[in-house]
């Protein structure tokens, strides 16, 4: 008997046509084991081109797979299916060459295609803004199905819990996380010890991606909403997500996949937590704990414009972490609500993930208070834009560093 695959396919249009991109991913049939994923920029375009470019693609990767395969094409897009289906008629040029280029993929007894409504489309359109934003492609093969697939068809996904502990028979026992509880994975050689097993929260604080003001090394605080991630910004921004989406599976394996998603309300972390909200199809939880410093009477200020008025001010706020800007905050002013909102997400559950998109001295401090090292010194830690930074700790009030600043651009 053939084996039966399912095509999830999607594509959008900023503007329609504007710039478009599309994605599609494969799943087995019987398990609903994520099996590849697909995506790709189109420039300018329009949605019903990039739905179709989708689709394409998809029948193309499930090909790869078993080209003996039947295969169910699902899309939200009833104007294709109804096309593919031979039931309306194909008049757009550019759609008809998509349409016949879909149909010399598999022979035509092979496929059968079926509309849904959007939300059962969700990882094929989240594959499409994917592309959008970073405007390149996507490629990922899982021959096997991931370890633990949290973009399984709804009638086919594990509970996380579940998903995380089936590495290791119910009854196993890890030294490091003690009798009668399954292992997530053993904790890492320099992992910080426990002789209990109590796990704590795990936070992925992540920065903006790049704006107009991070080029210029001005000063952009908390005190204004702007101003909005560059084309480069997006890119970095999509890269992060995608980092993001492996922690807790090939990266991090000790560590839950993320479950909740938290990020400042400016509009540059905003944009960046769009992004990880895509890849990771949660939504985005607006903290006001983690805005960036207000830089009162420097906001917008190079380093340079600052100096010429306030001559050793700059510096002495950066090595006095008490010294305020002028009508703004100090670094230790940040690191007071800071802490109080690490506090806060440790206090809503342990044995979770969190991601908090945040900002360059938000996240300093955050690295400085769970170290307890003196505020004097948290400035002297790089943080680049959409870099990683991640957090462990336990209800007990026990903390642990695990990375500091790592890039997601290369």
């Amino acid at each position: 008997m053939s084996r039966r695959l399912v095509v999830e396919a999607d594509g959008g249009s900023r503007g329609n046509p504007g710039p478009a991109g599309w994605g599609a991913v494969v799943r087995d049939a019987r398990t609903g084991a994520l099996l590849a994923e697909r995506a790709g920029y189109l420039g300018f375009a329009s949605n019903n081109v990039a739905e179709y470019s989708g689709l394409v693609a998809g029948l193309e990767a499930a090909r790869d797979i078993d080209p003996d395969a039947h295969v169910e094409a699902r899309l939200d897009s009833k104007l294709v299916v109804e096309q593919m289906s031979g039931r309306w008629q194909v008049k757009h040029a550019d759609m008809r060459r998509l349409s016949e280029q879909a149909r010399a993929v598999l022979p035509a007894d092979h496929v059968t295609y079926t509309w849904v409504p959007r939300a059962q489309n969700a990882a094929a359109d989240a594959l499409a803004n994917e592309a959008m934003d970073a405007r390149e492609g996507v490629w990922r093969d899982h021959p096997e199905g991931p370890a633990s697939d949290d973009d399984a068809a709804p009638d086919a996904a594990p509970d996380d819990e579940a998903a995380r502990d089936d590495a290791a028979p119910d009854d196993a026992v890890d030294p490091q996380v003690g009798p009668g509880r399954p292992a997530r994975a053993r904790r890492p050689s320099g992992a910080a010890m426990r002789f209990d097993d109590a796990e704590p929260v795990t936070l992925v604080l992540v920065r903006h991606g790049e704006t107009p003001m991070t080029e210029t090394k001005a000063y952009s605080g908390g005190a204004v909403p702007g101003p909005s991630l560059t084309s480069t910004g997006r890119i970095q921004a999509a890269r992060a997500a995608d980092t993001i989406f492996r922690i807790g599976r090939r990266l991090w394996p000790d560590v839950p996949h993320p479950s909740a998603l938290h990020a400042s309300p400016m509009v540059r972390t905003q944009e960046t937590a769009g992004a990880v909200s895509r890849r990771l199809g949660l939504p985005v939880v607006v903290d006001d704990a983690f805005a960036e410093c207000d830089f009162g009477e420097w906001e917008g200020l190079t380093a340079e414009d600052i100096e010429a008025r306030w001559p050793g001010d700059l510096k002495r706020w950066h090595v006095d972490a008490a010294f305020r800007a002028p009508a703004g905050e100090s670094i230790e002013d940040v690191g007071v609500r800071v802490s109080a909102g690490l506090e806060r997400l440790r206090d809503g559950g342990v044995d979770r993930t969190v991601v908090v998109v945040a900002h360059s001295v938000v996240i300093r401090a955050a690295i400085g208070s769970t170290l307890g090292a003196p505020s004097s010194v948290w400035a002297s830690v790089r943080v680049g834009p959409a870099s990683l930074t991640i957090l462990r700790l336990w209800a007990d009030g026990e903390r642990e560093v695990t990375v500091v600043g790592m890039p997601t651009d290369i």
